[in-house]
């Protein structure tokens, strides 16, 4: 256990020691773009750059506080394991203290005696058959006793190893936390000066344009991955209307609205609180995870006949291009990348790379 304590000390010295390393690292790396006065490309591979180390962090936080949340049920049940364990000794003493008194006044406490005194065969053979009865039925209850003190030992230890990995895991979660803080401080200073480089309406229009290219290149990557692979899926058309909404929160029925310029939405946005599970909207198979500019951090699920969702903005993304999944399984974490300025989902429905209305999609 000391050796287990000391090991979660230094590795706490060691994250902390990394915390300020990379603090000093992000304060270095926008003193130069300052000094440099970078223009609006450079920023963009800054802010992209930004953008996945902070999904990094993200993810490792998310799997900290599944961590987290798995020992602390973990403890819940050995403590009630341990409460069980000494009400049921407690109760086994006290049922041997009683099956022990009853003996010594029977006088079963001398096995000789009730042989000799015994007059008649039959009473001896009832009473020997008796005695042996009560002896084994003894011992297994003294054998129960002595099983259910030494697994009341091992939870004790047990309890003792959870409560120090729950102090490990804390204070990796807060360097964590620091650590993710720290790199999005980083991105809104890059965001910032990439938004004075882009002011003009003009400008806007062509970053929009662009990222929207990208998109659809990305899409017909993708598309044709699929293809390729031939895997047989049931598609979307079965559950049209009836598809689940991918986050929890407030649904901006945005496709086909003008979104600037000639360029218009192709999807809609969900404001959800940032870190919330972004969900698949059916089973398929992820085609497409990584950064895409204007969309940030980019999810691609393959529905099989054609069908496509795409999930964009995400903070974190949970699976890799190849990962399988369920209908409901979290491939994602709500964020704000892509340069977004409040955390929502970006969502898209596609057949055969085009884009359909979710609204008719979605049971909303």
């Amino acid at each position: 256990m000391l050796m287990l304590i000391t090991g979660n000390v230094l590795a706490q010295a060691s994250d902390q020691q990394k915390l300020a390393e990379l603090q000093a690292q992000l304060k270095q790396r926008q003193e130069t773009l300052k000094a440099n006065q970078a223009n609006a490309q450079e920023l963009q591979e800054v802010l992209a750059e930004s953008e996945r180390q902070i999904g990094q962090a993200a993810r490792a936080l998310n799997d900290t506080q599944q961590s987290l949340s798995q020992n602390q049920q973990q403890q819940a049940s050995l403590r009630e394991e341990q409460q069980a364990l000494k009400d049921a000794i407690v109760a086994q003493q006290s049922m041997l203290a009683s099956q022990l008194r009853s003996a010594f006044m029977a006088g079963h406490y001398d096995y000789a005696k009730m042989m000799f005194y015994q007059q008649e065969a039959k009473s001896f053979e009832r009473v020997l058959t008796y005695y042996k009865y009560v002896s084994r039925a003894r011992k297994a209850e003294i054998d129960k006793f002595k099983q259910n003190v030494a697994r009341l030992e091992q939870v004790n230890a047990e309890l003792e190893q959870k409560a120090s990995e729950l102090e490990a895991l804390l204070a990796r979660q807060q360097n964590q936390k620091s650590a993710l803080q720290a790199r999005q401080q980083d991105r809104e200073q890059t965001l910032a000066r990439l938004n004075q480089k882009i002011a003009s309406d003009a400008a806007q229009v062509r970053e929009l344009q662009a990222s929207e290219q990208a998109l659809i290149e990305a899409i017909e990557q993708a598309r044709r991955a699929a293809e390729q692979a031939k895997q047989k899926m049931a598609g979307l058309a079965q559950s049209k209307g009836r598809l689940p909404v991918p986050a929890d929160g407030k649904v901006r029925r945005l496709f086909g609205e003008r979104r600037q310029g000639q360029v218009r939405w192709k999807g809609i946005v969900i404001e959800a609180s940032e870190g919330r599970q972004v969900n698949s909207i059916a089973s398929g198979q992820v085609l497409y995870a990584n950064w895409l500019k204007g969309f940030g951090l980019v999810t691609i699920v393959d529905h099989g006949k054609g069908y496509m969702s795409v999930y964009g903005h995400n903070q974190a993304l949970l699976k890799q291009a190849g990962d399988k999944v369920a209908q409901g399984d979290a491939i994602a974490l709500v964020g704000q990348s892509g340069g977004q300025s409040y955390p929502n989902l970006y969502f898209e429905i596609r057949h055969k790379g085009k884009a359909l209305n979710p609204a008719s999609w979605l049971a909303l």
